[in-house]
């Protein structure tokens, strides 16, 4: 998604391919061949067929608010309601997937963004007819949901769902003030969706020269690429283009930001939240204590990540570092400008040691096309996993065939996977799962092809540039993102006190964070100031922290999974198949991996510093 950084034969289940034939020049997504696009049509044959869909949906709106004031009639009522509100979601899940992604295959394309907004219109409409039945149930006397259970055997099947219902219970409204909440959704959108509208459409990135002397047109994704190259002019050109062009939108994108930060504000305050911070947390079930381990021990171990500035100084033969040094490799990849078919290789490879049941469910993905590959114009930028309960698990991606794509195929299947096991082991209510674990799956997958990598290399070259992606994991995925979450908490704070969001302060504050976690051997450019800009999940507030639980987690479970074997294979794909049947927490607990105290923290500073004492000697 987004900012997050992040020998072989080819596999039986896929054709021989190649990647589009000019990689510098954009294509149309007509030009992209159909198997290398999701099949959408897997959802709905075609548009008219989800027109169908959203006009038998549409008028069963009525049926949901005719149980309005009813739901406390009896056993029977109350479960014939929730199933008719499982269904209602099933379908509305399918509709809103479905053009949803229609949109992101190309932005440009006014009927599919219509589509969406469609979609959500009818899914905000939905949150308001049904506004009435958490305060309905919640207004139950103490013990009557407990009567209704066991009175009719098909509610037990919600115990747990009350329980976290009641658990809301001070931070659920009236009915007129949730049914006025919900019709604030749409509202309460605008920023995210203009941000996104204004990065991957509207904004344009300069020309730059290659190292080879030939203009490519920069974009986002291919960012990252450029920011490897071997000649500094190139990722320097690369650096400026980016910033500098968000950095001429700077008023805009810090009064979109600001309403965001608002918005948060707003919500927390009108559920009666002690802070923006606390309703997020909340959600999860997640303390204080939690979002806490991440801020302090990244900045208690920040020493670490100086040294590695260092090192990575010295193994460059650079006097000065700066930014737009930190992606160039420390040694020549192993292997570069990977084909499509050996990526999919590689990760299956990787990922054997989940068992023969997760291999087959991972090469089906790929065989079904639930994969969207290759950039075109007007597609949305970055990856991620996005399906429902009534829909495969599909992944965007914008492969370009470096080392970084085939690690974000390995994450976003990590997330694909985990839904194709809840769905498939919970029943509707418990299929879903929060974003906390969902960051384990997809981050354990990551670190099983890394140690796959490890375990093949044969040269000390191949080693070194394995070490230095691995600081490079620690670096973007613990480090980056626990800035990212202190910057949050900080732009939060500051509005909830009456402080203004400027983008001269937003801009200040990114730069002493940097400054702060990366240390005084790095230099802070000018146009550094605006990355904050970049980072489409502070629309998402206090999301990222998630991404350094889920690596410090997942450490936990891909070292269990290679060393003890069936037993520890046994227990995560128990902890994919939980789905939301217990709080996040506790089913991690179950593996023994406890993220309210430092200890896991703490152990993965100690990972990363043992990995460095064996740098220093091979650099």
């Amino acid at each position: 998604m987004s900012d997050f950084e992040r020998g072989f034969v080819k596999p039986p289940f896929m054709a021989e391919t190649s990647a589009p034939s000019n990689p510098r020049k954009i294509p149309e997504r007509s030009e992209i061949e159909e198997r290398y696009k999701w099949n959408l049509e897997d959802i709905y044959p075609s548009a008219d067929e989800w027109e169908r869909s959203f006009a038998e949906l549409e008028a069963k709106l009525d049926g949901l608010a005719a149980y309005d004031g009813k739901l406390g009639a009896s056993a029977d009522v109350l479960l014939a309601f929730l199933r008719k509100e499982d269904a209602f979601s099933k379908e509305l899940g399918k509709l809103c997937v479905y053009a949803g992604m229609k949109s992101h295959e190309d932005l440009r394309v006014t009927r599919n963004q219509e589509l969406a907004d469609r979609a959500e219109n009818l899914s905000m409409r939905h949150s308001a007819a049904t506004s009435f039945s958490d305060p309905e149930i919640l207004a139950l006397p103490d013990g009557r949901l407990d009567e209704f259970m066991a009175a009719n055997e098909g509610l037990r099947l919600y115990a747990f769902h009350f329980a976290e219902l009641l658990r809301e219970r001070e931070h659920v409204l009236s009915h007129r003030e949730e049914e006025l909440l919900a019709q604030t959704h749409e509202i309460g959108n605008v920023a995210q969706n203009t941000f996104t509208m204004l990065t991957d459409a509207d904004m344009k990135f300069p020309v730059i020269r290659d190292e080879n002397g030939q203009d490519v047109e920069l974009t986002e994704e291919r960012y990252y690429k450029l920011s490897r190259s071997r000649n500094r002019d190139v990722r320097r050109s690369a650096f400026e283009g980016i910033h500098n062009t968000y950095g001429a939108y700077r008023n805009a994108l810090g009064s979109l930001y600001a309403g965001s930060v608002k918005g948060d504000i707003f919500y927390s305050k009108a559920r009666r939240y002690t802070s923006s911070l606390n309703a997020a947390l909340f959600a999860d079930n997640v303390p204080d204590a939690v979002y806490e381990n991440v801020v302090n021990t990244a900045n208690t171990h920040a020493s670490l990540l100086h040294e590695y500035m260092a090192l990575r100084a010295r193994a460059l033969g650079l006097d000065e570092l700066h930014f737009y040094d930190l992606n160039v490799p420390l040694s020549d990849e192993p292997l570069s400008d990977v084909p499509w078919e050996d990526a999919l290789t590689m990760v299956t490879e990787a990922l054997a040691p989940l068992g023969a049941d997760y291999a087959g469910n991972l090469k089906r993905g790929f065989s079904e096309r639930w994969i969207d590959v290759y950039e075109n114009q007007g597609k949305r930028k970055g990856a991620y996993s996005w399906g429902s309960y009534g829909t495969r698990p599909y992944v965007l991606l914008n492969y370009n065939g470096t080392l970084r794509d085939v690690f974000t195929i390995a994450h976003e299947m990590g997330h694909s996977l985990h839904s194709w096991y809840a769905h498939a082991a919970q029943p509707q209510v418990y299929a879903d799962y929060t974003i906390l674990l969902a960051e384990v799956a997809s981050t354990t997958n990551e670190a099983l092809l890394l140690e796959y990598l490890l375990r093949k290399s044969t040269t000390e070259a191949e080693r070194k540039w394995l070490l230095a992606y691995y600081f490079d994991m620690v670096r973007t995925t613990f480090f980056r993102q626990a800035m990212f979450a202190e910057y949050e908490k900080e732009t939060h704070r500051r509005a909830e006190n009456g402080e203004p969001l400027t983008p001269a302060s937003l801009g200040e504050l990114w730069r002493e964070l940097n400054a702060k976690t990366y240390g005084p051997g790095m230099t802070i450019d000018e146009p550094l100031r605006m990355e904050w800009a970049r980072i489409p999940h502070f629309y998402t507030a206090f999301y990222v922290y998630k991404y350094v639980t889920g690596f410090t987690a997942a450490g936990a479970f891909s070292d269990a999974i290679l060393n003890e074997g069936d037993a520890a294979r046994e227990r995560y794909l128990t902890f994919l198949k939980s789905g939301s049947s217990d709080f996040s927490l506790e089913i991690l607990k179950k593996t023994g991996v406890d993220l309210t105290v430092a200890a896991p923290f703490e152990k993965t500073m100690a990972t990363f510093g043992e990995k460095l004492k064996e740098a220093r000697k091979l650099f």
